[in-house]
């Protein structure tokens, strides 16, 4: 497979990264900018990577290089509160509350947990399948979806009920 190779791979598979990207940003920009820096440094690579398992390599490099990004960004400041004299919009988007809020609660978790919750849940990957993109033991993606989905599960309780539908 060849340079053409690369092109065919990412017009097939793009969507499907570009939605782990946000999922891990939840973002559409940052997503966007994400996949773009990984699929630039594995160009260079695909000769090597082709005859693999070019997703699962992708994959791992979208994990590791946004785990960098979000080590790098400064939080020393974060803006909260409401903006003075300003009137409320109305929510336009009142059907999709409950998906907003567990992609809220997904983005709340340290970037292990989610890099965990992304790769087993959203893209049905395997503990052992995960445990190999995240470069970690099976064991650590066994206890890091533990303690995620604990996470998860006191942030929503008020938005999901006991049932798992949404609440009116």
């Amino acid at each position: 497979m060849g340079e053409g190779g690369f092109e065919q791979f990412v017009a097939a598979r793009g969507q499907r990264l570009l939605r782990v990207a946000w999922l891990l940003t939840g973002d559409a920009h940052l997503a966007e900018d994400l996949l773009q820096t990984v699929l630039a440094k594995v160009w260079p690579k695909w000769p090597r990577i082709a005859d693999e398992n070019p997703e699962a390599y992708v994959r791992q490099a979208l994990v590791h290089t946004h785990a960098s990004w979000w080590r790098r960004r400064w939080r020393g400041e974060v803006p909260h509160g409401d903006v003075p004299d300003g009137a409320p919009a109305p929510d336009a988007y009142a059907g999709v509350d409950l998906e907003q809020t567990l992609a809220a609660a997904v983005r709340a978790l340290p970037v292990r947990q989610r890099a965990v919750v992304v790769l087993r849940y959203f893209e049905d990957l395997s503990v052992t399948e995960t445990a190999e993109a995240l470069g970690c033991s099976e064991g650590t993606v066994k206890s890091q979806a533990a303690k995620a989905l604990r996470t998860l599960r006191g942030l929503l309780p008020e938005a999901v009920g006991a049932d798992g539908g949404e609440r009116g």
